[in-house]
């Protein structure tokens, strides 16, 4: 019988247990294996989803190197500087990366030849600083001939020897910003031309009014090098009534965008140079402050004309009052220039043996020069008029009907308020065209009164079929009578508030018992010191007389 047949019951289920045990190892191997691929399997998944996902980033990024303007390139840090790398959107140039890392093209053939040497001694450089990082700025040549600016920000790789391998970095295109930097350099070297070219001093300020910077022409004005002024204030070479001036209204002027006044500045061998500034407050397109900017011219030959014009106007207004029983005079005019258009005169009547005395006060539009010789024009003109015969009236439309001839045309006009006054008849008569009205003030009833009338009239020189009428009121001993110019009333300090009519009064009132000329010097020096130093804007005229004194 064969081993199997005479196994026994025993041995069988020995059998079958070893056989069930082996069974068992081999499930559990197999569950084993089928683990470790499923492990396997999940990380072969992930790996593959990582590879896509690292796919995508560099689509990604190519996709964004290749819109964007800046070129990455890694080349060989050796003399030949061979192209390892460079990205496809160096296509901007009309070049193919392929060709610069193939050597077909080396980027030497790139750059243009009048820069090729600067980089090279540039490049030299770096290398014996061993610097790590640097920035080159040239020019290259697109494939079609077309000039580049680029910026290359280039960084050194080394090995773990420190060994120099490679140089790698960014091209970016800046000929933009190279042309607006050329376009602003020949725009600064054209203003400096002008300026430095320029026969006016020129000043930069920062906002402690402290020179920045000075022309040429303003040196020679004052007679110094440049090393003398900058660093400095305009104020270390005015004269005491400039430097006054400029403490004074410093806050004002600034808060100005342009202002423009004169002055006077020493040389540098001590004689005073008269100025004329006309300046502004320098800002960018955003309001920022860049600087106070002043443009300076000497005007000491225009002073030379002025004053000349100044003595002959001077020259033709009473020195003196006249002599007229019953009453006291007194007149005087103060330029706000050298010369002003201001006027007053005194006309005496043409009877001998009956003394009367006219007074004139009259306002030219404007000062200066020009005003001064229309004043001259109107004064002699009413000088002639009034030695003949004739009304206020009747010499006050005459006078019109000559200036609006001479002004017509100008823009110009004149103010005028004529007065006549007869002591014996104790009469006054006025004309006013378009004047302020003159003033009587009695000490008695302490009252102020105008001589006004219901009609101004235009001012002289307006046209030419002007009518003028005259008004007359009686005269009382004690009467002050005043006759000023709006110069007086309206002068301001500085806080730009005005004398007013007010004040004017009150100083007559205050001085009433004092003299004529006593009377007009209180009132210029109370305008004076309510000014504070202020520039007067015009010209100021007043007439005082007393009516009812005898010397």
């Amino acid at each position: 019988m064969t081993r199997e047949t005479t196994m026994t019951q025993e041995d069988l289920s020995l059998e079958l247990s070893e056989l069930r045990g082996r069974l068992a190892r081999s499930e559990a191997a197999l569950a084993e294996h089928m683990q470790m691929r499923a492990r396997e399997s999940a990380i072969c998944i992930d790996e593959i989803e990582q590879l896509r996902q690292a796919r995508e980033t560099m689509g990604l990024a190519n996709l964004i190197v290749e819109k964007s303007p800046a070129v990455l390139f890694r080349r060989n840090a050796d003399d030949e500087a061979g192209i390892v790398y460079v990205s496809e959107n160096i296509s901007q140039w009309g070049y193919a990366a392929s060709d610069l890392m193939g050597g077909i093209v080396t980027f030497k053939d790139m750059i243009v030849d009048a820069d090729q040497a600067r980089m090279r001694d540039e490049l030299q450089k770096y290398r014996d600083l061993d610097l790590e990082e640097y920035t080159q700025e040239y020019r290259i040549r697109t494939a079609d001939g077309e000039v580049r600016w680029v910026s290359d920000e280039t960084s050194v790789i080394r090995n773990e020897q420190g060994r120099l391998l490679y140089n790698q970095g960014v091209l970016i295109d800046i000929t933009r910003r190279k042309e607006a930097e050329e376009a602003l350099s020949y725009s600064e070297y054209k203003f400096r031309r002008i300026i430095e070219g320029a026969g006016e001093g020129y000043m930069l300020l920062d906002e402690e009014l402290v020179i920045k910077e000075v022309n040429d022409a303003y040196c020679r004005m004052l007679g110094r090098e440049r090393e003398e002024l900058v660093g400095r204030r305009p104020h270390d070479y005015a004269t005491p009534q400039y430097r006054l001036f400029l403490e004074r209204n410093r806050e004002q002027l600034l808060k100005l965008e342009y202002r423009r006044f004169e002055g006077s500045v020493f040389h540098k061998d001590g004689h005073a140079i008269p100025i004329l500034v006309n300046a502004n407050t320098l800002r960018d397109q955003h309001g920022t402050f860049l600087g106070n900017v002043a443009f300076v011219a000497d005007i000491t030959e225009q002073k030379k004309a002025i004053e000349l014009a100044g003595e002959v106007q001077k020259s033709l207004l009473p020195d003196s009052a006249p002599h007229i029983p019953g009453l006291d005079i007194a007149g005087s005019s103060i330029a706000s220039e050298i010369a002003g258009g201001d006027y007053f005169d005194y006309l005496e009547g043409l009877d001998p043996e009956h003394p009367s005395l006219s007074v004139a006060v009259g306002d030219i539009s404007g000062h200066g020069v020009d005003a001064a010789l229309l004043m001259t024009s109107a004064r002699g003109f009413l000088r002639m008029r009034a030695s003949q015969p004739g009304s206020p009236a009747q010499i006050v439309t005459e006078m019109n009907r000559q200036l609006a001839s001479d002004l017509d045309g100008s823009g110009r006009f004149m103010t005028l308020f004529y007065l006549n006054l007869d002591p014996e008849k104790q009469s006054a008569r006025w004309v006013r065209a378009g004047h302020d009205p003159a003033m009587i003030y009695c000490p008695v009833l302490d009252v102020f009164t105008e001589l006004g009338g219901e009609g101004t009239g235009l001012p002289l020189g307006v046209t030419r079929e002007s009518h003028y009428d005259e008004q007359a009121n009686e005269l009382h001993p004690g009467q002050i009578i005043a006759i000023g110019t709006d110069g007086i009333w309206e002068a301001r300090n500085r806080k730009g508030e005005m004398f007013g009519k007010d004040r004017f009064k009150k100083v007559v009132r205050d001085h009433a018992g004092y003299s004529a000329q006593e009377i007009m010097d209180a009132v210029f020096k109370a305008v004076s010191d309510f000014s504070g130093g202020t520039k007067a804007e015009d010209d100021i005229t007043l007439v005082i007389v007393k009516y009812g004194f005898d010397d």
